[in-house]
């Protein structure tokens, strides 16, 4: 039972874990530039691109783990690791110019987008199966397969 189970969730836990050890470099980042005393307008930076970082977080495992759990894991890790991407890319770019975190913000908000669409039409699906009968969640991970590959469009 318990390997049954495992097998569904283990990509979601593979990125959690990968955000996780993201979470740590971004705090490793802030503690670096603090200790630096020498630089204080490169500690604000570091430091509010890592609390905006923080502040999109709780969202993120929210919706991935719902995208994954109410229609398929692999696209809900798939888009989860991009978001990732893109908020390293964010963080980065925060550190230098203003103006260039602007796309790794907006590329994360549209992985979050891709996100909730996959919750809401898993849980669009559980409703139908259960009112009426109705099961449409092969042809729903087909499209989101699909779908998720198109992420990578810039």
């Amino acid at each position: 039972m318990l390997s049954i189970v495992v097998e569904h969730i283990f990509l979601l836990v593979i990125v959690t874990l990968i955000s996780v050890l993201q979470n740590a470099f971004f705090a490793t980042k802030v503690e670096g530039e603090g200790k630096e005393h020498n630089n204080k307008t490169a500690f604000e930076r570091v430091s509010c691109a890592n609390r905006n970082c923080m502040d999109s977080y709780p969202t993120f495992l929210a919706v991935m783990w719902c995208a994954g759990l109410c229609l398929n894991q692999a696209p809900a890790a798939f888009a989860g690791i991009i978001y990732l991407v893109a908020r390293q890319k964010y963080f980065v770019g925060y550190m230098g110019q203003t103006s260039q975190s602007t796309p790794g913000f907006l590329f994360g908000k549209r992985v979050l987008a891709f996100l909730i669409l996959m919750c809401i039409v898993g849980i669009f699906n559980f409703l139908l199966v259960r009112y009426l009968g109705n099961d449409y969640k092969d042809t729903m991970e087909t499209i989101t397969n699909a779908a998720s590959a198109l992420l990578l469009i810039p």
